[in-house]
């Protein structure tokens, strides 16, 4: 199996690509095209800002190529929030557009903002993703920007108010926690991915 972790400058893609290593797998950490067009599988981690990582993507010619995948897809917290329309981030960027939704700023008048540490993914949709992890089951969490409930939600998480934490559409899925961070759950999950 071809798997690619997009290298997008900003992600965990040594402990990504460590956690691949110990299900069994060998991953690419390339921005390639014709690697990434050979893919079976297709990493896009992202960590701390959505421009940075929009801007990169925009560099390397694979804002397109990430629009039209239609092999498995699977964005990691920020990687996940690209997936949508925009992000509130800087007055507004836009984002890769994939599925309807935006991505903003999570509410720090009574928590501490970034949301960080273990919290329950609770899911409210059957996802392959899931099997053989228990119902709310817990999974690391770093970030400050949040994607609301919506049309594609098969997970929340609640830290003051509740989020999507794991989103699908078709070829498209994506996860606010940091699967490579979460012990056997996230190795599950990872395993999950690669055998869909």
């Amino acid at each position: 199996m071809k798997i690619v972790i997009l290298d997008t400058s900003c992600g965990n893609f040594y402990s990504l690509k460590t956690t691949i290593k110990k299900i069994g797998f060998n991953s690419e950490i390339t921005n390639k095209k014709d690697v990434i067009l050979n893919a079976d599988k297709i990493f896009l981690p992202g960590v701390g800002s959505a421009n940075s990582i929009i801007k990169k993507l925009k560099n390397d010619n694979l804002i397109k190529l990430i629009q039209n995948c239609k092999k498995d897809i699977l964005g990691i917290c920020l990687g996940m929030q690209i997936l949508g329309k925009y992000s509130e981030e800087n007055n507004g960027i836009s984002t890769l557009g994939i599925l309807d939704y935006f991505s903003q700023l999570m509410n720090n008048k009574h928590i501490p903002v970034p949301h960080m540490g273990w919290n329950k993914v609770n899911n409210i949709k059957s996802s392959p993703l899931f099997n053989n992890i228990n119902k709310n089951s817990y999974f690391y969490f770093s970030h400050s920007y949040k994607v609301n409930i919506n049309d594609y939600t098969v997970a929340t998480t609640n830290y003051d108010n509740i989020f999507s934490s794991v989103i699908q559409k078709k070829n498209f899925f994506g996860v606010q926690f940091h699967p490579e961070r979460s012990g056997i759950n996230g190795i599950q999950l990872i395993k999950n991915f690669l055998k869909i």
